[in-house]
């Protein structure tokens, strides 16, 4: 019983970094459009400027910091020993120890004016996106470094989703404290928010590596002395250029059919964050606000209480088929929902609410797949240790880009389908929300059915895309086997 503490605290404390950074990055993800658009008036122009820049930086930060971070374990001499993952798991503990503070300080930067909106806009979103990827990056890469099999893996993952569900509380509040004509109560909701985040990162790195520690005492007598002495010693080969490992990259077939797969996952799942305001205000007129409130809530925790159980489908039927079945699932509701019609209320809300939880649901087990990817590539090219960020990295770096996509391709598609240009509504004054009461009951009704399309032909295109790339992906099945077995073959440590 004694060594029950060292054995729990570092997946727990894994899982409670989710907290901290959610608490934050869901209302980042409702309001930051609303925010420059409504109340600091950003112009068009401006807007598409400032988003085409962040989708550069957003793009190149995470292969730019996952090559800064395993660059030296990029070893093209296979004779080396494998192993001595530990020092990569300290070096992790201590970059989330350093970038998590920052990227909650960073989060506080949206909410007050404090330049004109256009620089503002631009260098809001690359500090804050700079020092989320560093979180995400480095966390996500201690996935597929703590622990190699599928159970390991998971159970990790379910204590990352019982603290996202708690962190997506924080949606509940904000949108009963949202109020675009007076931020003030806002910016204090945000602030202790900023607090409670710093703290937790604190608390939880040094913990987690005080822990980390004390676990491999015994087969590690002192895993700090062995990053001085692996950082003192002669270069134990030759490092593989940047050439070589794009060429590596390229002939990793699965990871190129995963990385066209989820750059469609992230524009959808961006895409409904960033348009669930116009869905609550232009579909659902006449629902009470308490209503859109719980609704809003709902989007976003049920996607981790949905993900335990998705979780145990995972060990039971593989990740690969679970996906899989959730994009048909999105198709399916998504093509019953453009049969119904957008006259049926409580069937639109629960549309509006299921589309998100299951689109949701499905980037909370991507992780997973990504973590398979690390444990391929580490095989197919022989490597000395694992270069877990640097996959993940990569991985987005294909794939973010549907970030910055979903507000630009969804403004678009709003403007086509409804004439409604969030820039221009009431002249000078922008806004998510039309001004319906000076339109004729025509206008109308046709604003409404745009609204509508917006919804429902999405999902149904981003469903068919990305049954299409998974099609084309192997890493399941038997093959995995072999992998996993070659990779825990490799492994000097177990983590968890």
């Amino acid at each position: 019983m004694s060594n029950m503490g060292p054995l729990l605290s570092v997946p727990l404390c894994y899982g409670a970094l989710v907290l901290f950074t959610a608490i934050l990055h869901n209302v980042f993800l409702i309001y930051y459009v609303d925010v420059f658009v409504s109340v600091y008036k950003i112009d068009k122009m401006s807007f598409w400027i400032g988003e085409t820049i962040f989708l550069i930086w957003n793009s190149l930060n995470d292969p730019l910091f996952g090559w800064m971070s395993d660059k030296g374990f990029l070893q093209a001499d296979s004779s080396s020993d494998h192993g001595s993952s530990p020092q990569i798991v300290l070096r992790r503990f201590r970059a989330l120890f350093i970038n998590g503070p920052l990227f909650a300080l960073s989060f506080l930067t949206f909410w007050v004016a404090w330049a004109v909106p256009a620089v503002q806009f631009v260098v809001c979103l690359c500090l804050y996106d700079t020092f989320l990827t560093m979180v995400d990056l480095h966390h996500n890469a201690l996935l597929a470094d703590l622990a190699v099999s599928d159970k390991e893996r998971t159970r990790l993952n379910s204590y990352c989703s019982i603290f996202s569900a708690f962190g997506s509380l924080s949606v509940f509040l904000s949108y009963a404290i949202w109020d675009k004509e007076n931020l003030g109560n806002f910016r204090v909701f945000c602030a202790i928010l900023v607090c409670i985040s710093i703290s937790g990162f604190f608390l939880c790195t040094v913990w987690m590596k005080g822990q980390f520690i004390h676990r491999h005492q015994q087969k590690e007598p002192d895993p700090l002395q062995s990053i001085l002495v692996s950082s003192s010693s002669g270069s134990p080969g030759v490092q593989l250029s940047v050439r070589g490992y794009f060429r590596q990259l390229m002939a990793h077939r699965n990871f190129l059919w995963f990385t066209a797969m989820n750059l469609v996952q992230v524009f959808h799942c961006h895409f409904n964050s960033n348009f669930f305001p116009l869905f609550l205000e232009n579909l659902l007129e006449g629902i009470p606000p308490s209503v859109c409130s719980v609704l809003l809530g709902i989007s976003f925790i049920f996607p981790h209480i949905n993900n335990l159980y998705f979780l145990t489908l995972c060990r039971r039927y593989g990740t690969y088929a679970v996906i899989r079945g959730l994009f048909l699932v999105k198709l399916v509701l998504s093509t019953a929902m453009m049969m119904v019609g957008p006259d049926y209320t409580w069937a639109l809300c629960f549309f509006i609410a299921s589309n998100r939880v299951f689109t949701e649901g499905t980037c909370r087990l991507l992780n997973l797949v990504v973590s398979d990817l690390v444990d391929e590539d580490y095989v197919l090219n022989n490597r000395k240790q694992p270069i877990s960020a640097l996959v993940f990295g990569m991985a987005a770096f294909l794939s973010k880009p549907g970030q910055t996509l979903a507000p630009l391709m969804g403004t678009w598609i709003l403007s086509v389908q409804t004439g409604h240009d969030i820039f221009q509504t009431g002249n000078k004054f922008g806004s998510i929300h039309a001004n319906t009461s000076q339109m004729d009951t025509g206008t109308f009704t046709s604003h409404r059915l745009g609204c509508f399309h917006l919804l429902v032909y999405v999902p149904i295109a981003c469903a068919l895309l990305q049954l299409l790339a998974w099609s084309q992906f192997s890493l399941c099945g038997s093959r995995l086997r072999w992998i996993k077995s070659q990779r825990e073959g490799g492994s000097t440590y177990k983590f968890v």
